[in-house]
């Protein structure tokens, strides 16, 4: 019997941090219902260390929350974190791995992830910038926009370290500016 093929048009929300993103991320999985329908990829920026995210946020939603490896299928009602020292992209309903490709510097994990789901995914776009430094993310918002999806920044006073989402806001690409709880519009 052949495997059901897996839908590729619900919506992705990608939540880029770094810095102090670890309150927003356990905020927005808090204030998220477990079936509402769609992927959360979490895309911290961990150049060196190895991310603790995949242990620490199942406490806080009832999704199952992984580690990305190469090809895991994507799935509504996950939560996805990528691995350091990676870039992430998708193709064909699955996240593809590659080495980081700003080794030195403020890394652009997010930027890199965004522009290739306004590239490779059918669905819903949404992306949410939170506490972090530089201005990763901030790039690929604009292509966000021209493929209709929806674009957030995290309130710069909830924010821990203000740089990405006031990059963010100040790209003039952003629909919302939400507080700590970061609720989600549907």
């Amino acid at each position: 019997m052949k495997a059901k093929p897996v839908a590729k048009d619900f919506p992705i929300v990608c939540v880029g941090g770094s810095a102090g993103g670890l309150d927003a991320y356990t905020r927005l999985l808090q204030n998220m219902p477990a079936d509402m329908g769609v992927a959360i990829v979490i895309v911290n920026h961990l150049r060196t260390v190895a991310t603790m995210l995949h242990e620490l946020l199942p406490r806080y939603t009832e999704m199952p929350v992984e580690l990305i490896t190469e090809r895991l299928i994507i799935e509504p009602n996950h939560v996805f974190i990528i691995p350091e020292q990676r870039d992430l992209h998708v193709l064909d309903g699955e996240f593809r791995l590659k080495p980081i490709s700003k080794p030195r510097g403020w890394p652009d994990v997010i930027t890199v992830f965004l522009r290739s789901l306004t590239k490779n995914w059918d669905g819903k776009l949404i992306a949410v910038i939170v506490s972090g430094y530089d201005g990763d993310g901030s790039a690929a918002l604009c292509g966000i926009k021209e493929v209709g999806g929806i674009t957030i920044a995290q309130k710069l006073d909830t924010a821990a370290q203000p740089d990405m989402p006031a990059s963010a806001i100040a790209s003039g690409y952003i629909d919302f500016i939400m507080g700590t709880a970061l609720n989600i519009p549907r």
